[in-house]
């Protein structure tokens, strides 16, 4: 019945959120009581785990989640991440389109919300598929592809900071993203090696969207003179380096010893310090008139966005506490040991979330709710085995993206595919990324753990 149980909370979630359509939010919450009731928890203390669980995540992640968000959202607004997709273009040369389409979607979407990168760089990409002679189908995938794997995988995108608080990772998030960055090589090279098959293949779509491409172009028309490349890039390379070299300091060998040096490195290395120096760095990206209120409106605009998701981070918060009091984790951990199942059992559990109701985020956040309690057992309770599951997770929440995605939808109707197409391209480009990302993962873990 334990297991049963628990299957029956994760079908709730599946069909509360795919086929019914409820907010996430309120499906796991709900979850919470219902995962209670049905292991028998007392009744008097359900309401005070949930609020343990809840303000608990979001104590540890909360603030880097909206930091996050509105640093994205200016280099969004600004130009900032048009200015360096174009430097990378420019770097790469044009013997490589859709390579270089592949990495600039893998930097934009570090801060930058796949969906709303995608957007942002649609210009770019029908332009350079009209000069360099390229199919337009393969750009997109490329771009689409690349988009997608720093999205899973590298912070501060807010699903892999959400289910890192979940997995006890909240001040590790350098190691994070270290390791997310070489993890998704993989898929990166995956999704452009697929985008390449399409190099000749147009797209088949009965006629271009005129609004689409009006908005796109009225996006880029409207960042006005282009933004020096190192200023673009300063507002996310800056708390990157400095949250790597806080990781660094904190090392067990104290590489930059225990004086001043080692304080001043820990303390602007701490995620929270260092994304907000990063948001500072990106105020000074806007330009013209009542500079003070566009800045306002962007952080009003941040909090916004990030408020759905900081609700479902700690509604997952929430639901992993719940689990923590179940006899769920030390019943499934025995058997996990002894199936060799491993570093796979957390990607099935967010690949089969995220194929159900489409959302990465969602995925990323349950998925490492219900495993967290297990990872004693899974033989992943160190922090390199955290991080690794963290990582497989992310696998997981990239397979795959379909019609219930909105991402699938935001590149077949810029890219003027079919949904037949878009399946036979992007759907089959988000499966091929999520498995050789999760062996990819299995060969790092017999090396690192």
């Amino acid at each position: 019945m334990i297991v049963l149980w628990l299957l029956l909370v994760i079908v709730f979630i599946v069909l509360a959120t795919a086929r019914l359509k409820w907010h996430p939010f309120l499906v796991l919450i709900l979850a919470c009581f219902l995962t209670a009731f049905c292991y028998g928890l007392p009744a008097a203390g359900i309401a005070k785990t949930i609020g343990t669980g809840f303000g608990g995540i979001l104590g540890s992640i909360g603030l880097v989640i909206v930091l996050g968000t509105i640093i994205g959202l200016v280099l969004e607004k600004t130009g900032a991440a048009l200015v360096m997709a174009e430097t990378v273009v420019r770097f790469i040369g044009p013997r490589f389109p859709t390579l270089a389409m592949s990495i600039v979607g893998a930097m934009v979407s570090i801060p930058v919300f796949c969906d709303s990168g995608f957007v942002i760089l649609h210009s770019l990409k029908e332009s350079l598929a009209a000069r360099m002679k390229v199919s337009s189908v393969a750009m997109s995938v490329a771009l689409a592809t690349g988009l997608y794997a720093t999205h899973t995988f590298v912070p501060p995108t807010p699903g892999p900071i959400s289910a890192a608080g979940n997995l006890d990772l909240s001040d590790q998030l350098g190691l994070v993203i270290g390791v997310g960055l070489l993890v998704a090589v993989v898929p990166i090279v995956a999704g452009w090696l697929w985008a390449n098959r399409f190099l000749h293949e147009q797209p088949d779509g009965l006629v271009s969207n005129p609004a689409d491409d009006a908005r796109a172009q009225a996006i880029r028309d409207g960042y006005g003179e282009p933004l020096p490349p190192a200023l673009a890039f300063m507002p996310i390379v800056v708390p990157i380096v400095l949250i790597c070299l806080g990781s660094v300091a904190a090392f067990p060998t104290h590489p930059f010893g225990d004086g001043a040096a080692a304080q001043v490195f820990n303390f602007f290395g701490t995620p929270l310090n260092a994304l907000l120096i990063g948001t500072f760095l990106s105020f000074t990206l806007i330009r013209g008139e009542d500079k003070t209120a566009r800045i306002s409106a962007i952080i009003g605009n941040g909090l916004t966005v990030s408020a759905p998701i900081l609700l479902i981070t700690g509604a997952g918060g929430a639901f992993g506490a719940i689990l923590k009091e179940t006899p769920v984790s030390s019943y499934l951990g025995s058997a996990l040991s002894s199936s060799g199942v491993g570093i796979f059992m957390p990607f099935i559990v967010a690949a089969a979330l995220k194929s159900a109701q489409g959302s990465t985020t969602v995925a990323l956040v349950t998925a490492s709710s219900i495993v967290a309690p297990l990872l004693g057992q899974m033989g992943l309770d160190s922090e390199m085995g955290r991080v690794l599951c963290l990582m497989a997770i992310g696998a997981g929440a990239m397979t795959v993206s379909h019609a219930n995605d909105s991402f699938f939808w935001v590149v077949t109707q810029f890219s003027r595919m079919s949904v037949g197409q878009g399946y036979r391209t992007q759907t089959a480009a988000t499966a091929i990324q999520g498995i050789s990302g999760i062996f990819w993962i299995w060969l790092l873990a017999w090396v690192m753990l």
